[in-house]
């Protein structure tokens, strides 16, 4: 089953800083945990243009920060309710590993990108609870907003 999030569930997007923000989060459930396997990620801004640096990151979180719970969306709609938590928009980032980035990518704020996966090395996260992977944003001179989305199967 696949599903879609991102951080416009939140109805806020994240404000950008010289230290990482998480934009989307996907954690195992404690009550489901569910293994999930992300392959496809999409990521950008939604601001004025202009020439300002960004970097973009995919990494391992062990714990829960505080962020806006979104309901990840099933690209199939008889499909059952995701079993992976999703959530957005940190105000309190989660415990990120220690080098354990497993998506990196400097991109201009004009631009968009989008990564899909080659089959079987899709970004797996364990069915362990609380364990994850954040989509994570930051820039040392663009203050506004970025976008991110992650699409998932379990």
């Amino acid at each position: 089953m696949r599903y879609s999030s991102n951080n416009d569930l939140a109805g806020t997007k994240q404000a950008m800083a010289a230290t990482y923000k998480t934009l989307v989060v996907l954690t195992a459930a404690t009550a489901t945990l569910t293994r999930g396997k992300v392959y496809d990620v999409l990521v950008g801004t939604n601001g004025t243009p202009a020439d300002n640096p960004m970097e973009f990151d995919i990494s391992r979180q062990t714990a829960a920060g505080t962020a806006t719970a979104i309901t990840p969306v099933s690209l199939e709609p008889g499909d059952r309710a995701a079993g992976t938590v999703g959530a957005a928009n940190a105000t309190a980032e989660g415990t990120i590993t220690a080098t354990s980035s497993v998506f990196y990518i400097g991109l201009n704020q004009r631009a968009s990108y989008r990564w899909v996966a080659a089959p079987g090395s899709e970004l797996v996260f364990p069915n362990t609870n609380l364990a994850g992977l954040a989509l994570r944003a930051r820039s040392a001179t663009y203050t506004g907003t970025a976008t991110g989305q992650m699409y998932h199967e379990e």
